[in-house]
């Protein structure tokens, strides 16, 4: 039977994390392990370990702060599973995610990623859809009737034209992601540069939307919005389709190329960012978010 880990890097709200844990030992299939590691200092949250009483639950605090691209592939190093879900620590599962990733895993025997059905949540569980998502969904996102698998140069056109997936919620064959792992030099785009590495490596991908089975909550501000305001995020976006643009053009992947190029997924992303940046005086931020926006790679 194909066997599954769950992986939460956490830091942050202890609430919300709590709402997460819970969530997957509610599940319907009881047969996986979970293991929490601990990047922040929050006295209760060994305790509340502790007082849980679940072998199949394994809690880890470390030493310092890794920050979250280590901390990520401390969780891939800790993997062990067929499969492996490295789930964020404010989400939430249905009660039905376990059965129903098994079940794909073993329709489709080997495959590399599984992404099952997402719903958005806010930030008090409420389920919603913002316009990035709507764009994702409706523009960028393959049209899927039930189940679909993709692979190869059509998947990376896909993703690096827009990343329509949903990170958290993919269930990864934990043999080609302990091989691969996260790139140490990117903290917001390692998602995506994992995917695409997947793919180079001849992984493919089944996509479900039959079933809703993982929420996925977006914050009103978030890590990641905080650092588009500023453009940050979008100076190491411009670095990695650059860099991936570069790779794909010697693969002889040139519609990936010119999709990497062009990542008009990540310039509406920005384009979207700028009332914010402006609203909060981010002067830098506007001009970084500019940039991205209106200055695609050069086509080749």
């Amino acid at each position: 039977m194909v066997t599954l880990d769950f992986l939460i890097p956490y830091y942050g709200d202890v609430r919300l994390m709590q709402g997460a844990v819970r969530s997957v030992l509610a599940q319907t299939d009881p047969d996986f392990r979970l293991v929490v590691v601990d990047d922040g200092q929050e006295p209760e949250v060994p305790g509340w370990f502790a007082a849980l009483g679940d072998e199949r639950v394994t809690y880890a605090r470390n030493e310092r702060n890794l920050g979250i691209t280590e901390n990520f592939r401390k969780c891939v190093r800790l993997s062990r599973a067929d499969y492996v879900v490295i789930m964020g620590c404010d989400d939430v599962l249905h009660r039905h995610y376990v059965r129903t990733v098994r079940e794909l895993a073993q329709a489709h025997p080997g495959i590399g990623m599984i992404q099952p059905g997402v719903e958005i949540i806010d930030s008090e569980g409420r389920v919603t859809a913002g316009l990035v998502d709507k764009v994702k969904r409706m523009v960028y996102a393959p049209r899927v009737r039930g189940r679909r698998t993709m692979a190869g140069e059509e998947l990376a056109v896909s993703v690096l034209r827009g990343n329509w997936l949903y990170f958290p919620s993919i269930a990864w064959r934990g043999e080609a992601l302990r091989q691969v792992s996260f790139q140490a030099e990117y903290s917001v785009i390692q998602d995506l540069a994992l995917v695409v590495d997947l793919l180079e490596l001849g992984e493919g991908m089944v996509i479900d939307d039959s079933a809703t089975v993982f929420q996925y909550r977006r914050h009103a501000v978030s890590e990641s919005s905080v650092q588009a305001f500023t453009g940050t995020r979008f100076t190491e976006a411009a670095r990695y389709f650059d860099a991936v643009a570069g790779r794909m053009d010697a693969r002889g992947w040139s519609r990936a190329a010119r999709a990497a190029r062009f990542h008009s997924g990540s310039r509406f992303h920005a384009l979207s960012m700028l009332p914010g940046a402006l609203r909060h005086g981010r002067r830098e931020g506007v001009r970084n978010l500019a940039r991205h926006a209106f200055t695609p790679g050069v086509p080749r």
